[in-house]
């Protein structure tokens, strides 16, 4: 159910630049007039800027340019995905409270938000560098009724997800770097991390952790990774609105979901091979035992890497190290 705040939210989006009484407020939301002044302090604690004005009422004149639930909040538009969304302005790593979370009780479509993590992570443990206010560091608890070996499906869906965005806003060229990384210009510029909770034939729920690098400046991400990582403000000259991003994705991701679970994974694995890096092109794979060149063909339902080697034989990669060739960036999956 719909708290009275996010309901305020509602209304006062859907009369932009409109004077509301507060008698009216008060009506549509089944409360005093106080409790309506009282909610309305609080939105100026997050940062709207509200004109109240004698015999006319109140209206939004300005919109926070910080993250907080209720600004994620605003403008959402979404059947599931966010309706429980928690805001913290320093945490571990997001995907901590989301299993946090779960004990708890909470369900499909609860979303964590930090402005910063201290022990952000990757895939294989790897710190992941989540500076303060300058990306998008999130995790979102999932419960398909889908069996533990469609999970990988979901990883290749959030990365098309995150490719489609990145398209769609930006003017920029993302590209989807086998398994979970996206690409600008051959730099990471996000990363996936998924962690499942499973029984033998279901899932039981699906964490999910994304990272953006957003308004980095080049200083700002760790020289040692400089010639590999990059950002949305780097590539495109320009910051960007991190309230309206993660509205984007998760509008964008509750879009796909649906499809994804409604109509199967054909169409996910077709986007993910228009954006995956390096397909149709060759490049040096190598095992405990051996090292070969093949020519990267798509991905598999099970989120296997489809490969062709030089002689016309398909194979499919689930463990190996990929030498991209000219970035100095291998993958280790």
């Amino acid at each position: 159910m719909e708290s009275t705040r996010q309901r305020l939210i509602k209304i006062l989006e859907s009369n932009k630049n409109a004077y509301l009484s507060g008698q009216e407020l008060s009506r549509r939301l089944d409360v005093s007039r106080t409790a309506v002044w009282k909610h309305m302090k609080e939105l100026e604690k997050d940062g709207y800027k509200i004109e109240a004005a004698p015999r006319k009422g109140y209206r939004i004149v300005a919109f926070p340019d910080k993250v907080t639930k209720n600004t994620l909040r605003w403008g959402l538009n979404t059947i599931r995905i966010g309706k429980e969304i928690f805001h913290y302005e320093q945490v571990g790593s997001t995907q901590e409270i989301i299993h946090q979370l779960v004990q708890e009780g909470y369900g499909h479509g609860t979303v964590v938000v930090a402005d910063e993590q201290v022990k952000g992570k990757g895939r294989m443990s790897r710190p992941w560098h989540s500076g303060k206010n300058q990306g998008i560091w999130m995790s979102l608890l999932l419960k398909p009724e889908l069996p533990p070996v469609q999970a990988p499906q979901i990883t290749l869906l959030t990365a098309v997800v995150l490719a489609e965005v990145f398209a769609s806003a930006t003017e920029l060229t993302p590209q989807i770097k086998w398994p979970n990384d996206i690409l600008i210009n051959h730099k990471k510029i996000a990363g996936i991390l998924t962690e499942m909770q499973a029984e033998q034939d279901q899932i039981q729920y699906i964490v999910l952790g994304i990272g953006i690098n957003v308004n980095h400046d080049q200083q700002s991400i760790p020289e040692d990774i400089r010639h590999k990582a990059t950002s949305l403000k780097i590539e495109s000259q320009k910051s960007w609105e991190i309230n309206w991003l993660i509205q984007l994705i998760l509008e964008t991701f509750e879009n796909t979901y649906e499809q994804f679970l409604d109509k199967g994974f054909q169409s996910v694995k077709e986007k993910w091979e228009k954006y995956g890096y390096k397909i149709g092109e060759e490049v040096t794979i190598s095992t405990m035992r051996k090292t070969w060149p093949a020519t990267l063909v798509g991905i598999e339902s099970d989120g296997a890497l489809l490969t062709r080697t030089n002689d016309g034989k398909q194979k499919k990669l689930y463990s190996a190290e990929i030498h991209w060739g000219d970035d100095g960036y291998n993958a280790n999956p």
